[in-house]
């Protein structure tokens, strides 16, 4: 064991959250050594961002280079399980047309780059560098982490904050970690090349597809590549008698549109990924001397993509809590309370959608959006992550649930079926434990 250095903040994880705080907090004059534990570029899914994070890439200053190696994206197509029709909408339809663009991205290159601009703005970071271990005192806390050659090393830190994504360190460390019984899904995924995309400005627009089983993501990358994705039930995977690749391109067959997509696209890497029942949350974001953003503190369904910007947007808010805990102790308490509330909002607002996406009025709703009580714009604002966008906004999305539950009502067997269905489907199938399968 090396001597041990000393820091203000020590940031576990090099992904959107991790580096986004370490750059603010160095910005605030802040000593920040921040550890990923693998080398960057490394693959990552998550591809598709929303319009709310470009605010945040302005702040950062690497809106610029996030525009290279981006595909612009200017809105959603929502694709049925059969028949012709189709539904478009932009963002620019929400209460800020404003946020009317975004871009999807091979995260590999994103996230080196918000990585970077964290060392180069003077966090130290290191990578291969995977904690172990967090020990918190009445003063701080002792890190310890193991490097690539097996040695250990440790640091002593003020305040530790959570990035690690799915490894969930503190989470599991004080047990707040809890599987989110409302949902239950499985995702197979892979990358494919010369895949048919939609033409003119709705070439880089992310299409969901639904299916029996869940529904399909189609995301268009600047490098000619387009990333595929089913999220389907436990059950379905549960059910594979063959290997993943052959179950995936089954899979695909059960969407007609997905599939004719595909005709002649080539698999990158001869690879399809497999990952499972990934939805959970944390009872508390925050502790005396620790905070969790991103991953590290809740995942949900990706069926919105959002969760780059809310681990982004959480590492700014972060960063304010960071300098309250260590400048005015005295107001921490009122300022965790507030930061505590503030993380519930995205995951909430989002996740009413997704356990009612299966639901057939929802469905009917998205395929044919109308603007009555000024719901669409609501609709819009959300997936454009404007979700903090004030009292229009509530009010709107608020009657979007009016219509919602009136229109169910109006089909009370339909509506019921839905239901039932959707009850059946979260059951735990023992399916896959969260980790990461590759064909």
């Amino acid at each position: 064991m090396e001597s041990r250095p000393t820091c203000d903040v020590l940031v576990i994880g090099g992904g959107p959250a991790g580096s986004t705080i370490a750059t603010q907090l160095v910005r605030q004059g802040r000593s920040v050594v921040l550890l990923e534990k693998d080398h960057h570029p490394r693959f990552h899914i998550g591809e598709s961002l929303l319009p709310g994070n470009v605010a945040l890439f302005d702040k950062l200053g690497v809106r610029e280079q996030i525009d290279r190696i981006g595909m612009p994206k200017f809105g959603i197509e929502f694709v049925p399980q059969s028949g012709p029709e189709r539904s478009y909408v932009e963002f620019a339809e929400g209460w800020d047309p404003d946020k009317g663009q975004a871009w999807q991205v091979r995260r590999s290159d994103m996230d080196e780059i918000l990585f970077r601009q964290a060392g180069q703005q003077g966090a130290l970071t290191q990578e291969g560098a995977h904690v172990r271990q967090v020990d918190f005192d009445d003063n701080g806390a002792d890190v310890t982490a193991q490097l690539e050659d097996g040695s250990q090393r440790q640091w002593r830190a003020r305040f530790v904050v959570d990035a690690s994504g799915r490894d969930t360190l503190l989470a599991n460390k004080f047990k707040l970690k809890h599987k989110n019984d409302r949902h239950n899904s499985t995702a197979l995924f892979g990358h494919f090349r010369n895949a048919r995309r939609l033409p003119g400005k709705r070439e880089g627009n992310i299409s969901i597809c639904w299916f029996e089983h869940g529904w399909f993501w189609f995301i268009p990358l600047a490098d000619g590549t387009t990333s595929v994705g089913a999220v389907c039930w436990a059950y379905y995977l549960k059910a594979r008698d063959k290997p993943i690749k052959d179950y995936f391109f089954d899979t695909l067959k059960l969407c007609p549109e997905l599939h004719d997509r595909l005709d002649g696209a080539e698999l990158v890497d001869d690879r399809i990924h497999a990952t499972g029942n990934f939805s959970y949350s944390s009872s508390q974001a925050t502790g005396e001397r620790h905070l969790m953003i991103g991953d590290a503190y809740t995942f949900i369904d990706p069926m919105f993509s959002s969760g780059v910007f809310l681990a982004m947007q959480a590492a700014f808010d972060g960063a304010d809590l960071v300098a309250t805990a260590l400048d005015r102790p005295a107001d921490y308490p009122a300022a965790r309370l507030a930061f505590e509330e503030r993380m519930r909002v995205g995951p909430k607002d989002y996740s009413w959608f997704i356990y009612r996406s299966t639901n057939p009025t929802i469905r009917d709703m998205f395929m044919n959006p109308k603007n009555i009580f000024k719901v669409k714009q609501g609709l819009m604002s959300l997936l454009a992550a404007d979700i903090h966008h004030g009292a229009a906004y509530r009010r709107s999305l608020f009657m979007f649930k009016v219509v919602y539950y009136f229109v169910s009502l109006t089909h009370p067997v339909r509506s019921w079926r839905g239901w039932r269905r959707r009850r059946i489907n979260i059951q735990d199938h023992g399916a896959l434990r969260g980790e990461t399968i590759q064909s």
